[in-house]
């Protein structure tokens, strides 16, 4: 069914009372799954990676496993839904299916998913072309009686069936997103963020996980501003169909170490961690710079180890316009305070970034409102200077662009 789904019983692992259908949770709290491997397949094959918040142990005298076995056939990739009886099979063709995703995508199935675009409020979403359906193909794409465990639909699940699935037409799409038809769907490069949720959040297990989609918005380590947890490996991903992704840090302080092997975070140009690296490895008190998404996804993965914690970090995001011409830079300082003179030696000085007009338009010291200041240009330079004496607050500003 479905393409790769072993139809073993009429039961649904989503959709099961007495969680037989589930494995089980051990008293460390825990989810060990046993699997033992085909002796059919290489070393290197072997060594696929399994990127699971589960774990998967090697069997030794468990009643039930998987059994990741060589199909005979060139290209099958299949499983069961959830843990079924005894030994169940997992089937990677070596002719097709051995890649990491692949193999994600069938053990999510052991571990009683079924395939994203089957969920049962599927039509708010995608459009089925029935039409480009072969008969014998049809009831691949019925709905399921899937519990959604109150998790919204998710495009980028690595469950989800890619546009042409079955299709009898070279050109025609079976799976169309709605009211977005240029939503990507059907990756099959790594598990979505919302893929991980689902798992921990089916088998109770507690791991930080969070999916921003909001326009702007904040997150933060957590217990912050209270140290952060040991033992930690956090993920936010930051998604918005529409608009580039600015991601600011407003505070940051995690334990510093060489390298940054020890605790630390990573932000990635995408959704997965296979997306490219916007900032690598970062840790100690040295706020990182803002960070523009070359697209609309941003995953910022935050790690701790088993020792010394800190306050963490608090960051914030928003969405940037995607093309047109910027010509003016709006600036407003939201709080100011200096020491006053009557040369004001202590300053800030607000400049137009362009050689033919006058170095400052405007200087300040004390603590007076200063009035926002619009560039005429498409640049503007902010300079602070203090002297030797007398200190105060200081000063914060926010700049925007025009059009």
């Amino acid at each position: 069914m479905e393409g790769d789904i072993v139809v073993s019983n009429s039961r649904n692992a989503m959709n099961c009372p007495d969680n037989s259908c589930f494995w089980p949770k051990a008293s460390d709290g825990f989810v060990y799954v046993p699997y033992t491997i085909s002796s059919e397949y290489s070393m290197y094959t072997k060594r696929l990676e399994e990127c699971f918040i589960l774990t998967f142990t090697m069997f030794y005298n468990q009643k039930y496993k998987i059994s990741k076995q060589e199909s005979h056939s060139t290209h099958s990739c299949w499983s069961n839904i959830g843990k079924y009886k005894g030994v169940q099979q997992v089937s990677l063709s070596k002719g097709g299916c051995v890649y990491k995703a692949t193999a994600q995508h069938e053990l999510i199935h052991a571990l009683g998913f079924y395939h994203e675009q089957s969920r049962p409020d599927r039509n708010s979403y995608v459009r089925i072309n029935w039409q480009y359906i072969p008969a014998d193909q049809v009831s691949n794409f019925y709905k399921q009686d899937i519990n959604t465990l109150g998790m919204p639909y998710d495009y980028t699940s690595i469950m989800h069936y890619g546009r042409d699935a079955f299709s009898n037409t070279t050109g025609k799409f079976t799976i169309v997103p709605i009211p977005d038809e240029t939503v990507e769907i059907g990756q099959r490069i790594a598990m979505s963020p919302r893929d991980i949720q689902k798992i921990n959040k089916l088998y109770g297990c507690n791991v930080c996980n969070t999916l921003l989609e909001e326009t702007n918005g904040s997150f933060a380590s957590q217990n912050y501003p209270n140290s952060y947890q040991s033992n930690s490996d956090c993920l936010f991903q930051v998604n918005h169909p529409n608009s580039k992704v600015l991601l600011e840090f407003d505070a940051f302080a995690l334990q510093s170490s060489v390298g940054c092997v020890s605790d630390y975070i990573k932000v990635y140009d995408g959704s997965t961690k296979s997306s490219p690296v916007l900032l690598d490895r970062s840790c100690g008190n040295v706020v990182p710079p803002p960070l523009l998404a070359s697209g609309s996804a941003v995953l910022l993965q935050f790690v701790s180890d088993s020792s010394i914690t800190a306050t963490g970090f608090k960051a914030s995001y928003s969405t940037v316009q995607c093309g047109g011409i910027l010509t003016a830079v709006s600036l407003t300082i939201s709080s100011f305070d200096v020491e006053y003179s009557e040369d004001c030696s202590m300053t800030i000085s607000i400049s137009e970034m362009d050689l033919r007009l006058p170095p400052c338009t405007a200087t300040h010291c004390g603590s007076e409102p200063i009035p926002s200041f619009t560039s005429s240009g498409n640049a503007a330079v902010v300079q602070f200077h203090s002297d030797g004496s007398d200190v105060g607050t200081g000063f914060s500003a926010k700049y925007k662009f025009g059009t």
